[in-house]
């Protein structure tokens, strides 16, 4: 299937509606900022930022007016004191803002920000973006459901995300794989299928290889691999299942033929199972705070008819739970597929669900 013909041409961005702005507020998402993403449209020239091999990165360091930029600096400065610590003035005198680049390619068109103190030259990224309810319900069920913490900040129209350390898919693939033992290659192939089943579950879509970064950590004697989600902008908007498979996407053709050559079916399987169980568990353990988002979504409007209708009846399909085919909003799908995840743990009948791939 072509990639045209697999995902919309361009997904629209949607507002945080009133109850969704209340629920940030009371978790501690919803936090004044000064500066605004429009704010940072101001630049008045750019150059291209190019990777060690002199290839495009596709974004572009800009630059501002003397006069505005010492007003720009101060405030992401303080962002960065509100994001990762209390959000005094206190450690602004020890910082510096070295870049900020500006990415114009894919819907979010991200600003990055490089942030340094200048006590010891540690720098940390952070992202700043136009809101998007799409997002906001991503990067909240990424922090509830996936083994990650994620701190990001609301402030009406502009996000604020912090940056998730990693390789890139897409140069792991070309660069790294190839130099990885076979342990590590059983590894990666195991993280893969997990990967995979936790994006279907949550209805996260377009994870293509430079939608997510693969993190190496030491254990010991060896090297394990974990895969991490970098972009929430396809939450629970496109209407095919395939949409919310990592496996399904041609970036990631050797991720899948390497779970072809090192996992046997009944592995898949058991990790399949693994992965759900795990999800369901985290499920029942947030409590009143996935109760609340769920509600939130159900009633919201991130989606289109269209993507509803065809989804509900694909998930139905393979669920065979009627309930799907009287869902009208994508939030009632999300809801429902979550639902049927804890109710199949809870019932410990995993077996049917992995022989109907859902």
């Amino acid at each position: 299937m072509s990639e045209e013909k697999l995902m919309s041409k361009k997904k629209p961005a949607f507002p945080v509606n009133e109850r969704l702005d209340v629920y940030l507020g009371q978790y501690s998402r919803k936090i004044e900022i000064p500066i605004f993403y429009e704010d940072l449209l101001r630049f008045s020239g750019s150059v291209v930022v190019y990777d060690e091999d002199d290839n495009d990165t596709l974004w572009v360091r800009v630059f501002y007016s003397e006069m505005e930029r010492e007003e720009i600096d101060r405030s992401l400065k303080k962002v960065y004191s509100i994001l990762h610590s209390d959000g005094s003035n206190g450690i602004t005198p020890y910082l510096n803002v070295d870049a900020v680049d500006y990415c114009t390619f894919g819907n979010s068109k991200p600003f990055r920000i490089k942030v340094r103190n200048i006590l010891n030259d540690n720098f940390i990224y952070f992202y700043v973006k136009k809101t998007d309810a799409s997002r906001v319900y991503g990067l909240e069920l990424e922090h509830m459901l996936s083994p990650y913490n994620l701190n990001f900040l609301v402030y009406k129209d502009t996000l604020i995300e912090e940056h998730i350390a990693g390789i890139p898919g897409d140069v792991f693939i070309k660069d790294f794989l190839p130099k990885c033992t076979e342990r590590e290659k059983s590894q990666l192939a195991k993280e893969f299928v997990k990967f995979n089943e936790r994006c279907m579950i949550r209805l996260l879509g377009d994870m293509r290889s430079y939608n997510y970064v693969i993190v190496p950590v030491h254990d010991f004697d060896h090297v394990v691999y974990r895969i991490r989600a970098i972009d929430f902008d396809q939450q629970c908007f496109e209407g095919k299942l395939k949409v919310y498979r990592p496996q399904f996407f041609k970036e990631n053709f050797l991720m899948v033929e390497l779970v072809r050559g090192k996992l046997q079916r009944n592995s898949v399987d058991q990790y399949k199972v693994e992965e759900r169980s795990i999800v369901a568990k985290r499920i029942l353990s947030s409590g009143n705070r996935i109760k609340k988002l769920r509600e939130i979504c159900k009633n919201d409007m991130i989606s289109n008819p269209e993507n509803v209708s065809t989804l509900k009846n694909q998930i139905y399909e393979l669920t065979l739970d009627v309930n799907f085919k009287k869902c009208e909003r994508m939030g009632e799908v999300l809801d429902l597929a979550l639902d049927f995840v804890k109710r199949n743990y809870q019932d410990v009948s995993m077996k049917e669900i992995i022989e109907r791939k859902f």
